[in-house]
């Protein structure tokens, strides 16, 4: 039967073979700088990724990420360091690593006044496919993607998430081990988004492809393996999400009130817990945070204006790792001037 436009279609049935710390590193990230007119945007980055692994790049806006999957996908030379994926180096082997790895831009390069075969079947030709092969791996893709009912249709007519399958079919067409994909789910609707997560999960689960995504989203940051938060060029945390929320341990208290800075200095003599302002309101990380909150407000009769606990957030982690929020005035200001441009 023909899988619907709408999904993901499974490939057939392999035995999963999951990442372990023992399996050998599949990508080398080692000791990487990268600079811009005397601007380091890559600032020592290091990190290994692991077989069958789907690994994160998180950081907001001028953190290194879009630079750094640049120098992995082959298409810019770091000032220092190397960058070696499936044993080559990307900066020495080129070309011999782009047949061996499939890159999914942030920017479309479909093209959509050709149909999704035609996409595909241009794509084969780049990499030296052709004839009944081709023919055979392109219907192989439209169907693992969900479209292969939409096979002979202009890309044009398709919607965002659509598109965005027919590029990742493109990617995965000549059986790359590695996939890089760079803020892959910018402009798809929230069913989409889904939909991608859950094939990049069957890469890795069942034809064992070594996932590298960045992204700029808590959310999706969380459905990762393991990732690298990145930071004004260096990697400020490395784990998986969950080792990286439980460094924090208890709970985040916020608490809003008149005078953020002189409410923080008293809680600060007045109990043993650190409290910083950030954004306005009082932060603090402790065990039982809602133990802590009858006291605190009891101590300050009407100055605190309102009370939030939550366990930890990747968000916590960013801050509590480089003292500001993930978003600040300036990278927000950045990423509007580049929407604008």
């Amino acid at each position: 039967m023909t899988p619907k436009a709408t999904e993901f279609a499974p490939a057939p049935a392999r035995p999963a073979e999951p990442a372990h710390s023992a399996d050998p590193a599949v990508i080398v990230v080692d000791n990487i700088r990268h600079r811009y007119d005397g601007r380091m945007a890559l600032d020592g980055v290091s990190f290994q990724v692991r077989s069958a692994e789907l690994f994160g790049l998180l950081g907001p806006n001028g953190s290194g990420k879009t630079t750094l999957f640049r120098i992995l996908s082959t298409l810019m030379l770091p000032s220092e360091g190397r960058a070696m994926i499936l044993g080559r180096d990307a900066a020495k082997d080129p070309n011999g690593l782009r047949r061996q790895i499939g890159v999914v831009f942030q920017a479309q390069s479909v093209d959509v006044k050709l149909s999704a075969f035609e996409n595909l079947r241009h794509q084969g030709h780049l990499y030296g496919l052709s004839g009944a092969p081709l023919r055979a791996r392109i219907q192989e893709m439209l169907g693992r993607v969900g479209l292969a009912d939409r096979a002979n249709e202009r890309v044009e007519t398709f919607s965002g998430g659509m598109q965005r399958r027919v590029e990742l079919a493109k990617g995965l067409l000549h059986h790359p081990s590695v996939l890089l994909l760079d803020e892959p789910t910018t402009g798809l609707d929230p069913g989409a988004r889904r939909d991608l997560w859950q094939y990049l999960r069957i890469l890795r689960d069942e034809e064992h492809v070594t996932v590298i995504v960045t992204t700029h989203l808590m959310e999706e940051a969380e459905r990762c393996d393991r990732l690298a938060i990145l930071n004004q060029g260096k990697v400020v945390a490395l784990g998986t999400p969950a080792e990286l929320k439980h460094e924090i341990g208890g709970d985040v208290i916020l608490l809003e009130a008149d005078d953020p800075e002189s409410l923080a200095q008293r809680i600060r003599a007045r109990f043993p817990v650190e409290a910083a302002v950030l954004a306005g309101k009082v932060r603090i990380e402790l065990e039982n945070g809602h133990r802590f909150i009858t006291d605190v407000v009891e101590a300050f009769p009407g100055e605190i204006q309102s009370v939030s606990v939550s366990k930890p957030t990747l968000e916590d982690v960013f801050i509590h790792r480089t003292g500001h929020r993930f978003w600040t005035e300036a990278n927000g200001e950045a990423a509007a001037a580049k929407k604008k441009h």
